[in-house]
């Protein structure tokens, strides 16, 4: 039988695409767009201050990081197509709990929320590094946060609008996006990824392999960037809205600013361009160094509210340009043969960030008020454009041996 006619089902799968990574990030982005500004307000509501939230933040940040570090340990033994699967049961559980309500449902909501994002962010990283080639990593990035660009522009005003109509809906909403992203993964066929044939044999334990990742400074050194960029992140979300309740703003406030913020994800391509053009490092140099000094500035501007809110909303948007370019570092010098345990070392940043951020937020509310948290994620992000200085200064450019520039890739080339 001529393979034209074979059966569409019968026909094996066409070579992952960016395209279909990018649609990947576009449907998850949705269940986080939607939760990203509720779940603090819910947390907040349930536990009824903001030191108690950074602790909660704290030890969900410390399961998390164990998670993501569990990943390609458990791969060995459960297929990679099935851990991200229990990535996306694991968001179900997670909004069904917040569904439910409660101190103790609540808690638990964010835990698995929180456990399902690592879970599906490891796992689709190491999708990314078996299929997309080195040199089209900064163009995978580009398109996956283009594709996720809607989600987290109408997500976070969309949800909080919802929980003022019913406390429910947005988590109802969220669960059918979850339900929708398992049903695309498995339409993909990623299967497990490629298999990578090793000199070495495998780790036998999930640390094992830090040791690898600790004698590679450029990793060291990319994961740090990831880390910082995170928790910049991760104040912009979780303390803004706290802080625009504290003084009188309102909750929608919060939600607004970052929905505006993620408005930025559509300039993704421009932005690569940006980066192209001046460079890897001279692009991180600068967004660290524009987004420490608008983050610091917002804590001396505290009295004035509002100009607090538009000081920060400006230095998130050298957090979009470092959401482009800040993970390139790491990125870039991942070998071949470890690209399921690095990509489990890379997506830990969003759990260290998550315990760094909450945990020194907990120290700083005990002296200050929420403006000093903006206070020390600035001087974070200073020292990090400080670091940038040790970056090769052709990072990311075309070797000769790769013949011309970077050329624009088409959607499911």
């Amino acid at each position: 039988m001529a393979p034209r006619y074979i059966p569409l089902l019968l026909k094996h799968a066409d070579t992952p695409s960016i395209s279909g990574f990018a649609t990947l990030s576009g449907i998850e982005a949705a269940i986080r767009g939607l939760m990203i500004s509720v779940m603090p307000l819910v947390v907040y509501d349930a536990l009824g201050s903001a030191s108690l939230e950074s602790r909660l933040y704290f030890f969900v940040g410390c399961g998390s990081l164990t998670t993501g570090l569990m990943v390609p340990w458990l791969t060995r033994f459960i297929p990679r197509r099935w851990m991200y699967t229990a990535g996306t049961c694991s968001y179900m559980l997670g909004l069904s709990l917040a569904i439910h309500g409660g101190p103790t449902a609540t808690s638990f909501a964010l835990l698995f929320t929180v456990l399902g994002t690592a879970t599906c962010f490891v796992c689709l990283n190491a999708y990314v590094l078996d299929y997309v080639p080195r040199i089209h990593l900064g163009r995978c990035q580009s398109q996956q946060m283009l594709y996720s660009a809607t989600s987290w522009t109408l997500g976070p005003v969309l949800g909080v609008w919802l929980r003022s109509l019913w406390a429910p809906a947005p988590f109802i909403l969220a669960l059918c996006f979850a339900v929708l992203l398992v049903t695309a993964f498995w339409h993909l066929r990623l299967g497990n990824g490629k298999a990578i044939s090793r000199a070495k044999a495998p780790a036998p334990n999930p640390l094992a392999y830090l040791g690898r990742f600790l004698a590679q400074p450029r990793l060291v050194l990319g994961w740090v960037f990831a880390v910082t960029r995170s928790c910049g992140w991760w104040v912009y979300v979780v303390y803004l809205p706290i802080f625009c309740v504290e003084h009188g703003l309102g909750e929608r406030v919060g939600g607004f600013a970052l929905s505006l913020s993620n408005a930025m994800l559509f300039t993704t391509p421009f932005l690569l361009r940006f980066i192209q053009r001046a460079g890897v490092r001279k692009a991180i140099r600068a967004a660290f160094l524009c987004a420490g000094t608008f983050f610091a500035a917002a804590a001396f501007a505290a009295p004035l509210p509002w100009g607090t809110v538009a000081l920060l909303a400006s230095g998130s948007i050298f957090l979009v340009l470092l959401d482009v370019s800040a993970g390139l570092p790491f990125l870039m010098a991942v070998k071949p043969s470890e690209r399921t345990e690095m990509a489990a070392i890379y997506s830990s940043f969003r759990d260290v960030s998550g315990i760094l951020t909450p945990g020194i937020a907990w120290l700083v509310l005990l002296a200050a008020p929420v403006s000093g948290v903006f206070l020390a994620a600035g001087c974070g992000l200073l020292t990090a454009s400080a670091l940038a200085a040790n970056l090769h200064p052709r990072l990311g450019a075309a070797r000769p041996s790769h013949g011309l520039p970077l050329r624009t890739i088409e959607p499911g080339e």
